[in-house]
């Protein structure tokens, strides 16, 4: 797509999305808040606003992913056990239920089948990587529930 040239302020804007995304994001807001709807990039725009939906998802997962391998790591490795795996288990189920208050919509995630396996997935591949132990179940032995309760380690 053409970048659209139009001028704001005394100062000519055309960067194309491809160029530099960042200079076309923020023509993009000063348009917006201009009222120049006629000269936004509604295409890029709209790509970009699904892509901050697709983050927030990504975070989730990442933070659930390594709180699962956190407690994975708590359970199968006892001896090893220590406040550095505690403080980042305290530290992920805090980011996760604020991650959630901000974006209640993420919430359904918890309860999705297929989100629940791919993130479980993830989870066993960072405890492998950490432990080098391959005993893991093949599916989530706890519900996402339990694993964001702060009263909840796996023995």
């Amino acid at each position: 797509m053409a970048p659209c040239v139009t001028e704001l302020r005394g100062r000519k804007m055309g960067t194309s999305y491809e160029k530099d995304v960042v200079a076309w994001a923020n023509e993009q807001a000063a348009l917006l808040r201009a009222g120049k709807f006629s000269a936004l990039d509604i295409e890029h725009i709209a790509e970009e606003i699904e892509d901050v939906g697709k983050s927030e998802q990504r975070e989730l997962a990442s933070r659930m992913a390594l709180l699962l391998a956190h407690l994975l790591k708590w359970q199968y490795q006892s001896e090893r056990r220590g406040s550095s795996w505690q403080r980042t288990i305290k530290e992920q189920r805090r980011a996760l239920v604020e991650h959630l208050e901000e974006a209640p919509s993420l919430k359904r995630s918890l309860t999705d089948v297929h989100w629940i396996r791919k993130t479980w997935a993830d989870a066993v591949s960072k405890a492998v990587e950490e432990t080098d132990l391959a005993l893991f179940p093949e599916a989530c032995p706890w519900t996402m529930e339990q694993a964001m309760n702060p009263e909840f380690l796996p023995e």
